[in-house]
């Protein structure tokens, strides 16, 4: 990610985000930023013999709105780039032991837009909060690298660099869900968040043998004979934030309405 593309993010995250902040400052709303590691996979079809890639960074902003209901808890939105990527052995035909597996790799930088329902309750006198998470997730690839270790031994000087995009092969825009939890401690105005998230791809990265027949290979940057027919990308991130949060009051939280009691005089008379 260049120098350039960094400052682009963080302006547009910026502006994203104050404008979200800004209508209620003074409501149960917090903004702060996540930093994450994890891995990153496929699941392609026809199967290939595939490999978690571990070493995948994702960090960005975050924006939470809390409600007063007990198991309701947060609606929010996350702007976040996110490393992506698959690697599957391209010679499974020509050897018999894993140990042998020669790899193709894909590291892809994303912009991830995940738009999240988050239930929580509160414990320890509202300092701490544990919440599960949904989402729904949108995403643009803007730039990938691959790795060729087949036409590395083979001595190709183009066995690594720059993935080369073509429209009718390659789909940049993605979408999915994501699923996870985590918990948070409530230190004055601010939240210390520790999360597991699992990204789950529905688009594909490449698209399908249908609308791309003549997909030959193109040397070793694109190692498949034909595109597959479903190539959809996964993750899994290990993720710690801090949040600021806005309203001075503290957050306000479900509590449960007195029981009303009969009052004894009345009851015993039937005034």
């Amino acid at each position: 990610m260049t120098g350039r593309n960094i400052r682009t993010f963080l302006v547009a995250a910026a502006m994203l985000f104050g404008v979200l902040a800004a209508p209620r400052a003074s409501a149960q709303h917090t903004l702060g930023f996540t930093a994450g590691y994890g891995m990153g996979t496929g699941r392609f079809n026809p199967k290939q013999e595939m490999r978690g890639m571990w070493g995948m960074y994702g960090g960005g902003l975050t924006w939470r709105y809390y409600g007063k209901q007990r198991f309701v808890g947060g609606f929010g939105v996350d702007l976040e780039f996110l490393q992506q990527g698959f690697s599957f052995a391209t010679n499974t035909a020509a050897v018999e032991e894993k140990k042998d597996y020669l790899y193709y790799t894909r590291n892809m930088n994303t912009v991830m837009l995940p738009v999240v329902w988050q239930p929580h309750i509160y414990m320890l006198r509202n300092h701490v909060r544990v919440y599960l998470e949904a989402a729904a997730t949108f995403s643009y690839t803007f730039s990938s690298r691959y790795e060729n270790e087949q036409a590395r031994e083979q001595g190709d000087p183009a066995w690594n660099g720059d993935y080369a995009y073509k429209l009718p092969r390659d789909n940049r825009w993605g979408y999915g869900l994501a699923g996870g939890g985590g918990v948070a401690f409530l230190i004055g105005r601010y939240e210390l968040n520790f999360r597991v998230r699992y990204y789950f791809g529905y688009s594909d990265v490449l698209r399908n043998r249908n609308k791309y027949a003549d997909n030959a290979i193109d040397g070793p940057e694109n190692p498949f004979a034909s595109t597959p027919m479903r190539s959809p990308l996964d993750n899994m991130m290990i993720s710690v934030g801090l949040n600021y949060r806005f309203n001075k009051e503290g957050f306000e939280t479900w509590k449960p309405r007195p029981k009303r009691t009969k009052n004894r005089e009345v009851f015993k008379y039937g005034l």
